[in-house]
């Protein structure tokens, strides 16, 4: 299993960041094979997630894992500054460029030269700043407010969003361009409850940091209370199991944490009132559904549409890894890797395809 972390930091105790992030849920697991992938090119990187799910671990990540590691990684808020001083932080400004100017200023893309520069919350830079960004993206150099010279910039730009920007371009607020560009590698982090595989690994990472932070010894979960965390939804997601661990901590007695010590969001209970009211269909009821649907709008070879449609799901779900996809689907890589090439979901050789065919198929009459 592995975990990453943020740098120790006095604002970290009033932020709504994940500070640690672990992949042990296969979820997780995909998406850092995923990530051991494509953080050594030099392709911008798209992170999409919910507050709280870890994109600035992530984002470090990809930067460690890169050839830029040893240059800077500067994260950037882009909703944190006024649409007035945006411009100025992200690409600098000169002396007497604005009132306050007094001393000329570097931006962020400069103080990155030669590393990563992570944007997040992408979404909330105005339009005006999208179209200079578009620009310094594809130019490679920035001009700083109040000058006419331009600074040629080596930056790794990877940004993150919590907002769903197809939507964002059809309401007008981002440039499609712009998407593009920053969209070269998309990587989607998902919600703590969609990777339930995670939650007792980091609860026992935060019991072990605030344990040392608040001079404890030793302290273990009940049963019960192990069963309360893995059943709730967790809408904050990672901060919010941080925040409900650290309360935990200073209630608790005895070393021994109870589930009435786990102080929970109301806001749970409140949806979990409107569940009872219009209950949601079950994955499996979905799945019937979906099947009584394909059954009245098409006629044969069923049985191949949905094998080969749930491998090639399967195998986008977990980042193009045979691996995972394998485990994933309860089969052996070999019988996967022919699949996916029966579909061509994967180029190969096509004298060792047609080999793969052949093996497969004498594999099912086997069975």
């Amino acid at each position: 299993m592995q975990l990453l972390t943020l740098p120790p930091s006095p604002a970290l105790a009033t932020s709504i960041r994940a500070t640690a992030q672990v992949f042990k849920d296969p979820r997780s697991q995909a998406l850092l094979a995923h990530l051991q992938q494509v953080a050594p090119s030099e392709a911008s990187v798209l992170i999409i997630g919910d507050t709280g799910t870890g994109k600035e671990l992530v984002a470090r990540h990809v930067h460690t894992l890169s050839a830029r590691r040893n240059g800077p990684f500067v994260a950037v808020n882009c909703g944190a500054f006024s649409e007035s001083l945006v411009e100025a932080e992200l690409f600098g400004h000169e002396k007497g460029a604005f009132t306050g100017a007094l001393a000329a200023k570097a931006g962020w893309f400069e103080e990155a030269n030669g590393g990563t520069l992570f944007l997040d919350e992408i979404g909330d830079l105005p339009l005006a700043i999208q179209v200079k960004l578009l620009r310094v993206l594809q130019e490679r150099e920035v001009v700083r407010l109040g000058s006419r010279k331009s600074i040629a910039i080596d930056v790794r730009v990877v940004a993150a969003t919590n907002v769903q920007l197809d939507k964002a371009i059809g309401a007008g607020n981002f440039r499609e361009d712009l998407y593009y560009r920053l969209n070269v590698v998309s990587v989607q982090l998902h919600p703590l409850r969609e990777r339930p595989g995670d939650i007792m690994p980091l609860t026992r990472h935060f019991i072990k940091t605030y344990c040392s932070r608040l001079g404890y010894g030793d302290v273990r979960l009940s049963p019960d209370a192990e069963r309360k965390l893995m059943r709730y939804d967790w809408p904050g997601n990672i901060r919010e199991l941080e925040n409900v661990i650290h309360h935990t901590l200073l209630v608790c007695r005895n070393g021994l944490v109870q589930d009435a010590d786990l102080r929970l969001s109301h806001l749970r209970i409140e949806r979990h009132g409107q569940a009872q009211a219009a209950p949601v269909q079950s994955a499996e009821q979905q799945l019937l559904r979906a099947f009584e649907r394909l059954f009245e709008e098409q006629a044969g070879a069923l049985h191949e549409t949905v094998e080969d449609s749930l491998l090639r799901s399967a195998y986008r779900f977990c980042h193009c890894n045979q691996v995972h996809t394998a485990r994933l689907l309860g089969l052996s890589r070999n019988i996967t890797r022919a699949r996916l090439i029966a579909i061509g979901e994967l180029v190969v050789n096509r004298r060792r395809a047609q080999s793969q065919a052949h093996a497969e198929r004498a594999l099912q009459l086997s069975i």
